[in-house]
């Protein structure tokens, strides 16, 4: 997928910010103009954002760490999950747990419980309890599973964050801070773009925005695979 064009950012309205009544002020290096009390994002910062931000994706899928992507917003969740899931990176879209990335060993704990009772569930070795019994455990798994499954197979801390909505997911990001994770993320002009690595100034309560957005980065991440597996055939080509 090539960058979007301006036209096709203003088409999907990624330029809509908020309520002037409602910005952070440190959005002004973002903020085009002011129409009608709403703040227009300038889609030219926009662009060059996208192009640091898209170059850093990059360079951390072709380095083989994993990019976490977060979005638990109604208008966020399955846009950002079909992105994670088609470069197989983690994400997060129903709930952020507290201590999800700074407690990470008693999250693990609870993958492993949950992959338990998986097995347990396939391999029959729950034909001696009663059907309540083995309700309450399908329930458990499931309810683990909406929760914690898009991060099942993260065995060690990412190398960096995706995140639709800093605002909404102010845990998410101090926790990735905390742990000194590279950012990337929507910034919408109530939020502050300061706390963020590399911010993507957009409207990040449109679902054609939030999808162009997602859609490019994870073109970004895509490019970064292939460059590693090229490197790696190169590699092996050469030691025979």
């Amino acid at each position: 997928m090539a960058k979007p064009t301006y036209k096709e950012l203003l088409d999907a309205g990624v330029h809509f910010g908020h309520l002037k009544k409602k910005w952070n002020p440190k959005m002004s290096p973002y903020i085009f103009m002011e129409r009608r009390g709403i703040h227009i994002i300038d889609l030219n910062r926009t662009s060059e954002c996208l192009d640091k931000a898209s170059d850093v994706l990059r360079q951390i899928a072709k380095s083989g760490r994993k990019i976490l992507f977060v979005a638990t917003k109604k208008q966020a969740r399955e846009i950002v999950k079909d992105a994670a899931l088609s470069v197989g990176m983690p994400f997060v879209t129903e709930r952020w747990l507290g201590g999800m990335m700074t407690n990470f060993a008693t999250i693990r704990k609870s993958v492993k419980k949950m992959n338990t009772i998986d097995r347990m569930l396939a391999d029959g070795s729950l034909t001696s309890v009663t059907k309540k019994e083995r309700l309450t455990l399908t329930r458990e798994r499931n309810k683990m599973e909406k929760v914690i499954g898009g991060i099942a197979n993260l065995n060690r801390l990412p190398a960096a964050v995706f995140i639709v909505d800093i605002h909404h997911e102010h845990i998410a990001l101090a926790e990735a801070r905390k742990l000194g994770m590279r950012t990337i993320a929507m910034v919408d002009t109530n939020s502050d773009p300061t706390t963020v690595d590399f911010p993507i100034p957009a409207n990040d309560d449109a679902s054609k925005s939030i999808a162009m957005i997602t859609s490019y980065a994870v073109e970004a991440i895509k490019k970064g695979l292939e460059e590693r597996k090229s490197n790696k055939a190169e590699r092996e080509a050469a030691a025979k």
